[in-house]
């Protein structure tokens, strides 16, 4: 089982070219056996990203969300309150929730996590993949 964090999903959907070739075969493995998961805050993030004009989709927002929620082979995990107790209780050295979320659902769900950044890349109860 993976998480894709936020900018991975992104990535992997829109220009997996962006994925590190490692992080890319193990998604593409893992997408084969209907092991993707992404935290719905991702959803969130994305639509505040786009809202704030730091990043721009080929298509409006809802298509490219619903495009995405139609893949067999990704889920997303709702925030529920395991999630977000726990996401409170991670001893990061940083407060970003999303990023809280993030790493509280790998946990939760025992996966990997596929992410760029380094801060939870560093946390040690989670394994993690980038480059």
């Amino acid at each position: 089982m993976i998480v894709l964090d936020t900018h991975a999903l992104i990535w992997w959907v829109s220009s997996p070219d962006k994925l590190p070739a490692r992080a890319r075969r193990l998604v593409d493995a893992e997408a084969e056996d209907k092991g993707l998961a992404a935290s719905s805050i991702s959803i969130w993030e994305l639509a505040m990203l786009t809202q704030r004009g730091r990043l721009a989709l080929t298509v409006p927002l809802d298509v490219w969300i619903a495009s995405v929620e139609a893949l067999p082979f990704l889920r997303f995990v709702p925030i529920d309150n395991g999630i977000a107790a726990r996401a409170v209780l991670l001893d990061l050295p940083h407060k970003d929730p999303a990023d809280r979320m993030i790493l509280a659902t790998a946990l939760g769900l025992g996966a990997t996590l596929v992410t760029a950044d380094t801060r939870l890349r560093s946390y040690r109860s989670v394994k993690s993949v980038w480059g």
